[in-house]
């Protein structure tokens, strides 16, 4: 039995990429291993979003080869998408796929010869308006299944490569994002987060169909108890959209709203397409329909153009707001895009004290906003045995709780009532 290991770098969507690979090659009769195991077969799911995600998807297929320099190397994804002359420079590179006809992998791959040197199936994703079709159906030793419904972007913020990575948006059919819940449910999962490159526009290529459409057919499977969704940004928590999803009573109470500033000259310059007074007006519409609603995002600290003015400005905005989680990343000047040639690039050592900062702040918020629900009884569903009798789970609005059982509570809803909080995470107890 041949050996291939399919590896992702990067975000979800990849992530789920190459899991949905990994059973193309296994329906084939394929093992499926490790990425640090020898194999005769090496498919890279590369990452592009930063030049150090360029970097690691270069080293590793450099060290894939050096395991087997025999085993086929496949690149595909983002870095391959964007950069395919750089990738043929490495030697042993076999195959370079890119961000399309990764569908076809395994047939790529059983019928490369070594005669034909490197194959570049890589075109203009631009171009490309039809969604392919990846699906996973087993997902063994999860509880939480990641669900693609949507790729492409056509925001081209100033700092992003990733429209060019990706292409246009195009998204997955309702019924076919069904027919997947429906496995997923009678494969006992009970929680599905619909995840895409920018899922807030899923549907803008389909007629007469949104992502709240797609929601509600997801609600509709019996076994799912749980609908997350990778990110929206605040322009799309319009009234009818909130109100629509507070009557669905699987939605969870968590929504990933996503920021990079809260001031509103380096939002311009990022080519945001909001402002953060409607930040907040979208803030206040999520709080009334979900009282308990927790809210994570991400800030990009030191942008081009970023005074200590603007930053403090972006820094009370998020106290403001009252995260439960923030993500905040230095930037990163990325080639190819326009804010990499901006004029007042921050320095690094201001960059990363401005990063430094946030996550101060952003442990501080976790914990008071955990606080607030000491001594409240959630419905938590635990997904893992972290020590003997110790469970870890989530409640609907994203609450990290550590429980002590006699019984195995993997994969079970229970009642918990919220004890105390340690470092951003809760210790809980079985009611």
């Amino acid at each position: 039995m041949k050996k291939v290991a399919s590896h992702a770098l990067g975000c979800k969507v990849n992530q789920y990429e190459s899991e949905a690979i990994a059973e193309l090659f296994a329906e084939r009769g394929y093992e499926v291993v490790g990425i640090d195991e020898p194999a005769d077969v090496y498919v890279i799911n590369t990452c592009t979003v930063t030049n150090f995600g360029d970097k690691k998807s270069r080293q590793l297929i450099r060290k894939v080869k050096r395991q087997n320099p025999d085993a086929i190397v496949a690149a595909i994804g983002c870095y391959a998408q964007t950069q395919p002359e750089k990738i043929k420079e490495i030697e042993g590179v076999n195959l370079i796929v890119g961000t399309n006809k990764r569908s076809e992998i395994v047939d790529l791959v059983e019928n490369y010869s070594a005669q034909q040197g490197t194959i570049c199936t890589v075109g203009e994703i631009l171009k490309d308006h039809s969604f392919e079709h990846l699906s996973i159906q087993k997902l063994e030793g999860r509880t939480r299944a990641y669900l693609k419904i949507q790729d492409g972007c056509s925001q081209f913020c100033t700092y992003c490569i990733i429209p060019y990575a990706r292409g246009p948006v195009r998204s997955r059919s309702i019924d076919d994002i069904a027919e997947e819940v429906e496995t997923l449910a009678k494969n006992g999962f009970k929680e599905v987060v619909l995840a895409g490159i920018h899922v807030a526009s899923y549907g803008k290529d389909l007629e007469g169909t949104t992502l709240l459409d797609a929601i509600k057919r997801v609600h509709g499977v019996d076994g799912i108890e749980r609908i997350r969704f990778s990110s929206i940004e605040p322009n799309f928590a319009t009234e009818e959209f909130v109100s629509e999803l507070a009557k669905l009573p699987k939605v969870c109470d968590h929504f990933h709203l996503s920021l990079q500033s809260g001031c509103n000259k380096t939002l311009k310059r990022m080519n945001r397409k909001y402002t953060a007074e409607q930040y907040i007006e979208s803030a206040e519409r999520l709080k009334k329909y979900f009282p308990n609603v927790a809210f994570t995002t991400d800030i990009i600290a030191g942008f081009p153009g970023e005074t200590e003015e603007d930053f403090e400005e972006s820094y009370k905005f998020a106290e403001k707001i009252g995260f439960s989680k923030i993500h905040a990343f230095p930037y990163s000047p990325k080639t190819g895009t326009p804010a990499a040639k901006m004029p007042d690039q921050v320095l690094n050592s201001v960059k990363n004290e401005r990063t430094n900062r946030l996550i101060s702040l952003s442990n501080r918020m976790a914990d008071e906003f955990i606080e607030g629900f000491v001594g409240k009884t959630m419905p938590v569903l635990y997904e893992q045995e972290i020590a003997e009798g110790v469970y870890e789970g989530y409640t609907t609005n994203y609450i990290r709780v550590h429980s002590k059982s006699d019984k195995n509570l993997c994969n079970v809803i229970a009642d918990t009532k919220i004890m105390s909080v340690e470092h951003e995470m809760a210790e809980g107890r079985i009611v």
